[in-house]
């Protein structure tokens, strides 16, 4: 599998700057869609239909994963089946209820007692109907070419499929804490049949499971184009048949808005695959819809198609990295058309919702309740000391000498980024790559004097910080003409106070296993929107309660960058935080 790591060092989280299935999807679409969702990263309400999906899938992989005893026909073997499906449609409905509770902003006409069990035990039922198709192909064809592998004791495969009793395969095992010493056996493991015997019902299972994201392994799991720009995460991925076949699970129907949208992701699939230059060719590519029990299948794209898409995808990637800097504006501003996709678009895609927001239009467009809606209206005026988004600085030019270099090392977000010193005068400053790749030649300077030119302002832990990025450039001291600013003089945090567009949670684990968490949530000055974070400690009960339409001052908040987007921080020791539904005098837009 061509699971592994991004070349600039380490696997991380969904950066905004690389290429992915789902944002190339969106873009697609609509370009100011993709902007405010995937770069600016403004959510909507949670609907159940979301949650199903991600606990769903988990489901079906967890009995994919069962290897079953020896059956005398496929009959059996779809009735011991079905008894999983039954008992993970259980734990899959606790573990959804679990995740709907925990979201912090939700749809108002969705109520988790309307889900019903019955429903996702269909839905698995489904899901193992058409991968018994793959298991019945099998056993016809005497379990393919690789049935004497198997019985003798090896995989065919580099990374083989995830089941229960054998060692999951990490991306990176060296951060996993104990993972040869621990007992990955079960009470009863897999026994193969002799060479030269007929093929059995449970080998066939065996052979035809495809390969899965392992529930057990915590490292993301996904496909890196070689020069770090596009990344993709597959559902499963069949080859038991010798060929290789990439397949999207789907919780719905064929029918549904967004069924268009397959096709271009598994193409996106099918041209990473082939550019990792693993495991073979793609063969074709499968959509499985569990609620219709139907598979949807499309041809490969040509070598032709292939090397043209290596065009397409890179010039998207490439606007996608060049629309907005600093703040964004919303609503778009209806007398300004901007080449770059950051105007209002019609509203008739499907996903479309903050993108059509425009002035004509706010009391009725977009993901936001009536209080939202109604305080949008009003508008929201600035008072001292705190200042619009517009009056944030984002790039300054700084002089000094080069001293030290570092790296990659990781970020605050766990991401691996490069990192270097700068002297000027008695006062230092760190340096650091925006996000993973993002300046990947800050250590090539030949000259220690220097000027770093359109860098970011911030500030971490306290201490003042410069990020770069692709619109960053090291020249040398005697080449610039220009003037710098001061090092003591940067402006490292911002006084800001808006309305609450929108807010969510997101937790998971580091690649050695330790968890992480982060409160994110988008304010509205007036005339733009701007993210505001916390991290761990910092995520007070009264931050994770709030809702959007409150209003909210932030005094000595951090100033970072996100994809040259600015990006608030919430510092636990010096950002003091005021909230009220009545501090803040209004008025009309």
């Amino acid at each position: 599998m061509p699971v592994g790591v991004p070349p600039m060092g380490g696997p991380l989280g969904r950066s905004r700057s690389r290429l992915s299935a789902s944002g190339l999807t969106t873009f697609l679409r609509c370009p100011r869609q993709w902007y405010l969702t995937r770069k600016v990263g403004l959510s909507s309400p949670s609907s159940i239909g979301q949650v199903t999906g991600l606990v769903i899938e988990d489901a079906l992989c967890r009995i994919l994963m069962h290897r079953p005893g020896m059956m005398d026909s496929l009959d059996a073997l779809r009735t011991w089946a079905y008894v999983l499906c039954e008992e993970e449609a259980q734990t899959a409905w606790h573990e959804g209820e679990e995740a709907w509770n925990a979201r912090l902003w939700k749809r108002d006409d969705s109520d988790w007692s309307t889900v019903e069990v019955e429903n996702y035990e269909m839905k698995l039922r489904h899901g193992i109907d058409l991968f018994l198709e793959e298991v019945e192909a099998c056993f016809s064809k005497k379990g393919g070419p690789y049935l004497d592998q198997y019985r003798s004791g090896s995989s065919p495969f580099k990374v083989p499929s995830p089941a229960w009793g054998e060692i999951p395969s990490f991306p990176v095992p060296d951060k996993v804490r104990s993972l040869q010493a621990r007992d990955w056996s079960i009470e009863h493991p897999f026994q193969w049949q002799k060479k030269g015997e007929a093929i059995q019902w449970n080998e066939a299972w065996e052979i035809a499971r495809p390969w899965f994201k392992d529930p057990r392994v915590h490292q993301p799991q996904r496909m890196f184009h070689p020069e770090g720009w596009a990344a993709g995460e597959l559902d499963l991925v069949l080859r038991w048949d010798g060929r290789v076949r990439l397949v999207d699970i789907k919780s719905g129907h064929s029918g549904g808005t967004f069924a268009e949208s397959l096709q271009h992701q598994l193409r996106f699939y099918a041209w990473l695959w082939s550019r990792t230059e693993e495991e073979g060719m793609v063969a074709n590519m499968e959509g499985w819809y569990l609620s219709s029990k139907e598979r949807i299948v499309y041809k490969t794209p040509s070598e032709e198609e292939l090397t043209s898409m290596d065009g397409e995808f890179f010039s998207i990637n490439e606007q996608m990295r060049s629309m907005g800097e600093g703040a964004s504006m919303l609503p778009a501003n209806p007398e300004k058309i901007v080449a770059d996709h950051l105007n209002a678009c019609s509203g008739d895609a499907p996903g479309c919702g903050w993108c059509s927001v425009s002035f004509e239009n706010l009391e009725t467009a977009g993901p936001m309740n009536d209080t939202t809606r109604e305080r949008m209206l009003e508008g929201v005026e600035i008072q001292s000391p705190c200042m619009p988004f517009s009056d944030i600085p984002s790039r300054v030019d700084v002089s000094g000498e080069l001293i030290a270099q570092w790296g990659p090392l990781p970020n605050h977000f766990n991401e691996p980024v490069l990192g270097a010193m700068l002297k000027a005068g008695e006062a230092t400053i760190a340096i650091e790559e925006a996000e993973p790749g993002a300046f990947p030649h800050l250590h090539n300077s030949s000259e220690t004097k220097v000027v770093i030119k359109n860098a970011l302002p911030g500030v971490w832990r306290d201490q003042p910080r410069l990020y770069v990025d692709g619109d960053s450039e090291i020249v040398p001291l005697g080449d610039a003409e220009h003037t710098s600013t001061r090092i003591g003089l940067l402006r490292t945090r911002a006084n800001v106070e808006g309305l609450v567009l929108s807010i969510r949670q997101q937790s998971g684990m580091r690649l050695d296993g330790r968890p992480w968490s982060m409160l994110a949530f988008h304010l509205w000055d007036g005339k733009e929107v701007a993210e505001v974070v916390a991290f761990g400690s910092a995520m007070s009960e009264r931050l994770l309660s709030l809702q959007p339409g409150e209003k909210i001052r932030l005094i000595g908040a951090e100033l970072g960058w996100r994809a040259g987007l600015v990006q608030l921080r919430i510092d636990v020791r010096k950002t003091r935080i005021e909230l009220s539904g009545t501090a803040f005098p209004s008025k009309g837009i």
